[in-house]
């Protein structure tokens, strides 16, 4: 029977409900998901006077179909007709932003954002500000935390009245007894001083902000370690003199807070805080204070101070780096090279390098070159590696008659380090050192290295090496690689080990790149056609899949007289990976 026209008028509200009423939690989200399409067959009328009051009413479902919910909200103004009827939207969210979940009140208030913007300035005073008010006087903590993200959205655009309860209210939140709301308040300080007056920010928010930042009541740290990034952002509104004077002292509690949350918060954001605060407050007062926490009694704090070490030292100005690192910095590098915790020495090692091109040549010799080596010779490999990977930062200043005597001896030794990813880094930075020391002393003292690497009993190692010999050729020439390294590695092709035979199939891969044509014809094309009668699948699929690669860079009368009866004889073995690969090659020969 044909329904009638009301009937199909009512379809998409009696869909909706019957999905939201089913048990399955996926099918409720789903249908969640598509609100958009329903909203646009209902029409901005339809969806106003309906699904707009069907979802105030039915907040009631599992979190993640809530969240869905909030998220769908704050993209819905074009649904409903556009601006002048946004706040049809603020019911749903606003219940949405008292529910129990965290993240479906965060994505709430965030959709609230979103929709605030799109107020006008009538509307925000006659709608958004009245929800901002009655979550900041619900009754359960949900709705104030909620409410706490909202006053910057709404502050600007109001009468100056209505500014003063505003500010009134969220003072009343900053001192509330519940401290999940001193929590968002913390939270959300340092932009709502954005949105106030100077002479408002000075007299009302400076003097909350530091009651959090000092907040005690039930040793909450987590209202003073938000507080801390909150101070960074209220500092970028002041001058230096105002700084000092009203941030400062609070600054200096944090950086010595009973609590380790609270110093580790402050080191990690060290660097913002310097930018924030400029370089004469930095130099009279911060620097103390990063040097206190290099020397944290908790590790945690020292790793997170330490790896800000290079860029607090390359934000200084220049004509005071070296009267600040050399008294307060170099003492607290220097205890932490040998600092009992393995992550905070990993940490600095992968900064100090960069300590550098800052203090130049001269003091990198005398002070940083002892620690580099104490730090390349740590037990754990982390530490090792973080070091290796920045050697070309050292080199730049030092040059590499002075790394080659200093550092590399113990760059030799961990070239067979146990640590199989510390070899590979120390593979990854040959080619580097190989242009700097020149082929002379390359020979002399790290080409048995890299040859050694072919043979090792890792495959990443084994492929690296491969590749860095590609680079090598490229670095010292042809005539370098026939006489040093091509010889070398088509002996391994009659190595017992089978993976080392097939170590010369891969590195003939990667050298016929850089190698001309009559080069491979002559010394490598004999030695694979030999491996295609291997005993091993394994190399003789391999010897397949290697004439393909060199096929395009030989000349017809190789590829005819030795590549394609190779070939084809591959193309019969009783090995079915052999014969596919054989095959494959023979297409490209053809």
């Amino acid at each position: 029977m044909a329904a009638t026209s009301e009937d199909d008028s009512l379809y998409p509200i009696a869909v909706l409900i019957d999905e939201l009423r089913n048990e399955d939690v996926q099918l409720r989200l789903n249908s969640i998901k598509k609100l958009s399409t329903i909203a646009l067959a209902l029409g901005v009328e339809r969806t106003r006077a309906e699904l707009i009051p069907f979802l105030t009413d039915t907040i009631e479902d599992e979190d993640e179909v809530l969240w869905a919910l909030a998220e769908q909200l704050g993209n819905f103004i074009p649904l409903v007709g556009g601006p002048e009827f946004a706040s049809c939207l603020l019911p749903p969210l606003e219940n949405l932003a008292t529910v129990e979940e965290t993240v479906v009140r965060e994505k709430a208030t965030e959709s609230l954002r979103m929709i605030a913007v799109d107020h006008s300035p009538a509307d925000i005073e006659k709608h958004f500000a009245p929800l901002v008010k009655r979550l900041s006087q619900g009754d359960w903590f949900t709705s104030r935390t909620s409410a706490c993200g909202l006053y910057a959205a709404c502050y600007p655009h109001v009468s100056v009245a209505l500014k003063t309860e505003l500010r009134m209210m969220f003072k009343c939140l900053c001192t509330d007894d519940t401290p999940m709301v001193r929590r968002a308040a913390a939270s959300k300080i340092g932009e709502f001083a954005k949105a106030v007056e100077m002479e408002h920010l000075k007299g009302e928010v400076i003097p909350l902000f530091n009651s959090l930042a000092n907040d005690e009541q039930f040793s909450q740290d987590s209202v003073r370690l938000l507080a801390v990034e909150a101070g960074i952002t209220i500092a970028g509104l002041l001058t230096e003199s105002d700084i000092e004077t009203l941030l400062l002292p609070m600054f200096r509690s944090a950086a010595s807070d009973k609590s380790w949350r609270v110093r580790f918060m402050i080191a990690d954001k060290f660097i913002e805080l310097q930018r924030a605060v400029g370089p004469t407050i930095t130099k009279n007062h911060l620097v103390f204070h990063f040097s206190g926490l290099l020397k944290d009694v908790e590790a945690e704090v020292r790793a997170s101070a330490a790896n800000k070490i290079k860029e607090f030292c390359t934000n200084l100005p220049d004509d005071i780096q070296e009267a600040v690192i050399m008294p307060n910095i170099l003492p607290a590098v220097k205890e932490l090279v040998c600092d009992t915790n393995q992550h905070v020495k990993a940490a600095l090692a992968s900064v100090i390098m960069g300590l550098s091109p800052i203090m130049g040549k001269d003091n990198t010799i005398q002070h940083l070159l002892p620690l580099f080596l104490i730090l390349l010779k740590d037990e754990h490999s982390d530490v090792r590696l973080n070091i290796i990977s920045n050697l070309d930062s050292v080199n730049k200043v030092i040059g590499i008659h002075q790394l080659s005597q200093s550092l590399l001896p113990a760059i030799v030794e961990l070239a067979e380090d146990p640590k199989w990813r510390v070899r590979l880094a120390i593979i990854e930075h040959m080619p580097l050192l190989a242009e700097q020391l020149g082929v002379e002393f390359f020979d002399e003292k790290l080409n048995s290295l890299c040859m050694s690497w072919l043979v090792d009993g890792v495959f990443a190692i084994r492929s690296a090496a491969t590749s860095n010999l590609k680079k090598l050729v490229s670095i010292f020439g042809l005539e370098w690689a026939q006489n040093t390294v091509i010889t070398k590695v088509l002996s391994m092709a009659r190595d017992p080990n089978y993976l080392h035979r097939m170590t010369t199939l891969f590195a003939i891969n990667v050298l016929a790149e850089v190698c001309p044509p009559d080069v491979i014809s002559k010394f490598m094309v004999p030695v694979i056609s030999n491996l295609a009668a291997d005993a091993v699948p394994n190399v003789r699929f391999n010897v397949a899949k290697t004439m393909a690669l060199i096929v395009p860079s030989l000349d017809a009368q190789t590829v005819e007289f030795q590549i394609k009866p190779c070939l084809s004889k591959l193309y019969d073995d009783e090995d079915m990976d052999v014969k596919y690969f054989a095959h494959e090659a023979l297409v490209l020969c053809h």
